[in-house]
C-alpha cells in the first residue's frame, strides 16, 4: 500500500472518530474543517481575511466555512466597527462550547495515540507529517504530475 493512501485512510479514521465522540456529547454537526477553524476562532474576533490565510483557503472558502458554523449557530459575522468592507467573525456561546468540545476530543485522540505509538515512532511520524505539509507541492508542475517514481 502507498503511503498516501494509509495517510487517506487514517484520516478517514480521525474525521470518523471525531464525528462520534462529538456526536455522544451532543454536536452531531461536527464538519472536518471545524478543528482547526473553531481554535482559530478561540481568541475572539477574528477578520474573515486573516481566518483564511490562516486556513489556507480563499476568502470565499473561508466565507462558506464561516457560513456553515453560522447555520450551525456556532459564530456570527458582523461587519468591522473601524472598516465597514472588512467582516469580523466570533464565536457565539453554543460555539464556545463546541469549541471546548472540540479541543477535548482532539486531546483524547492525541492522548490515545502518544499512549500506544513508541515515542520514536512518533516522532519519526510527525517528521514526515510535517514534511508533506511544508515541502510537498500543492499543485504539481505538469512534468511532475505524472511521475510515479523518481528519475534515476
Amino acid at each position: 500500500m502507498l503511503f498516501g493512501d494509509v495517510l487517506a485512510q487514517a484520516r478517514e479514521r480521525w474525521i470518523r472518530a471525531m464525528a462520534q465522540r462529538l456526536s455522544a456529547v451532543g454536536f452531531e454537526d461536527y464538519r472536518r474543517s471545524d478543528p482547526l477553524v473553531m481554535r482559530s476562532l478561540r481568541g475572539g474576533e477574528v477578520a474573515l481575511g486573516s481566518l483564511a490565510m490562516t486556513l489556507g483557503l480563499t476568502r470565499q472558502g473561508a466565507r462558506k466555512v464561516v457560513s456553515g458554523l453560522g447555520e450551525r449557530g456556532y459564530a456570527r459575522v458582523s461587519p468591522s466597527t473601524v472598516d465597514s468592507r472588512r467582516r469580523i467573525v466570533e464565536l457565539t456561546p453554543r460555539g464556545r462550547e463546541y469549541l471546548s468540545a472540540v479541543v477535548q476530543t482532539l486531546r483524547a485522540l492525541n492522548d490515545e495515540v502518544v499512549a500506544n505509538v513508541d515515542e520514536g515512532q512518533l516522532a519519526g511520524a510527525y517528521s514526515v507529517l510535517e514534511f508533506i505539509k511544508d515541502r510537498i507541492a500543492v499543485s504539481p508542475s505538469r512534468e511532475s504530475a505524472g511521475r510515479t517514481t523518481s528519475p534515476g
